[in-house]
């Protein structure tokens, strides 16, 4: 059965199973032969009933092409987004449901993607009244195939309409695919302009969406499932070094502020060797732990279930007087007053 350590003989890319699940559910309703592509693939077909196996990306992306050429529809990736269960996305699925707000859980996929897939890349930013998502190249080089683009920027819509509002839709999406003849399915699936043959594949949404609270927020349980999806992304050799060190922080802190040598031990380098490669991934130990206690002490205060000072003890921080100084910092205020606003 393959395994978080199974390489491809192209690119040591690695993705969930999920997707190669929901493509044999949509081959086989379409009468298609699935266990036959498989073994075309050269996938393992028992792995799928492996929640934690991972399929190579270049033999997903074999797979792809051929339900396309086996279905004889372009369009195949559209339906397979719209299987139950795509969007398991092992604990990166529940975190995500639990968002407080699409913002957060568009920043939550970006810093947990890697559980989904290491063979492409994302990108979020926010520009006046626009955000832009972008599924971009991998960090070495390799862009993901047009069907897995229209599935996963399919997915991400689904995710909007199912969190925020059913009539949720794009500003605009370009994709970088040739236009198809027929563009109907896709225009009917994102309910916006769409645009082909585009420089990049790039999702547009107006921005007062993204930070309008969502009605099924639960932000224990969202951290809860960070930490999890922190430990699966820890199982990975090829892991930003940033995420293992936030999963060894993560367990550290509640033990007083941990030190740089404290977490390096833990991650089995010297010091130097973790700043260094925090270096070339432009981060620094400083950064990482900072990120992480904010983003921690938002959640604690959302939850509404411990008190500042135990907050204080979660986090790492000496007495209450060094948590307030460091919130104020982050936000501008403190974090009584955060709380009761």
């Amino acid at each position: 059965m393959l395994s978080v350590h199974d390489k491809s003989p192209v690119t040591s890319a690695t993705t969930l199973t999920s997707w190669a699940r929901a493509i044999r559910k949509s081959l086989d309703a379409a009468g298609v032969d699935s266990a036959a592509l498989f073994a075309e693939a050269g996938l393992d077909i028992a792995a799928l009933g492996d929640a934690q196996a991972r399929y190579p990306v270049a033999r997903t992306n074999r797979l792809w092409q051929l339900a396309v050429t086996a279905t004889g529809d372009p369009a195949f990736a559209l339906k397979v987004a719209r299987e139950p269960g795509v969007m398991s996305f092992h604990a990166l699925g529940v975190s995500l449901s639990a968002s407080t707000t699409l913002r957060e859980a568009f920043e939550r996929l970006i810093r947990y993607f890697r559980v989904v897939s290491d063979g492409a890349e994302l990108r979020f930013s926010s520009d006046n009244d626009i955000c832009r998502y972008q599924i971009a190249a991998a960090a070495d080089g390799h862009a993901p195939i047009p069907e897995a683009v229209d599935a996963f920027a399919y997915v991400v819509v689904r995710l909007c309409r199912g969190l925020y509002r059913r009539d949720h839709a794009p500003l605009e999406v370009r994709l970088t695919r040739t236009a198809p003849a027929d563009p109907t399915p896709w225009q009917r699936a994102f309910r916006c302009p769409i645009v082909f043959d585009a420089a990049e594949n790039v999702l547009l949404f107006e921005a007062t969406a993204f930070d309008a609270p969502l009605e099924f927020a639960n932000p224990e349980l969202a951290r809860q499932n960070d930490e999890v999806a922190a430990r699966y992304l820890a199982r990975f050799g090829k892991l930003l070094i940033r995420e293992r060190l936030r999963a060894v922080l993560i367990e550290q802190l509640p033990r007083g502020e941990p030190s740089q040598d404290k977490a390096a031990e833990a991650l089995h380098l010297s010091s130097r060797s973790l700043q260094r490669r925090l270096a070339d991934e432009g981060a620094s130990y400083k950064e990482v732990l900072d990120e992480l206690r904010r983003e921690l002490a938002m959640s604690y205060l959302l939850e509404a279930r411990q008190s500042i000072s135990e907050i204080t003890y979660l986090l790492g921080f000496s007495d209450t007087s060094s948590f307030t100084h460091a919130f104020r910092r982050w936000t501008g205020v403190a974090p009584s007053r955060w709380k009761a606003g």
